[in-house]
């Protein structure tokens, strides 16, 4: 296996991550402003230490994802005959 199919699933792979880390960011972020998270934290400093790993999850990946070069991506498309 060619060493760039790695690095593109490993991109692949990183750019996922960092999706659903930032939707989980963002999930505590609508808990917070509506009020929803005392419905499942008993304390404020609970929720806050979920809250700071969010961030510093998200802020990891982004770290991680802008050193990874954009690639154009390949068409699935065939060329018209």
């Amino acid at each position: 296996m060619p060493a760039g199919d790695n690095a593109l699933r490993l991109e692949r792979v990183t750019r996922k991550w960092l999706d659903l880390a930032e939707r989980r960011l963002a999930y505590y972020d609508e808990l917070y402003r509506s009020g929803r998270w005392t419905l499942y934290f008993r304390t404020q400093d609970q929720f806050v230490v979920r809250m700071l790993d969010a961030i510093k999850v998200v802020k990891v990946l982004r770290r991680v994802a802008r050193h990874i070069p954009e690639r154009p991506r390949k068409s699935l498309l065939r060329p018209a005959a």
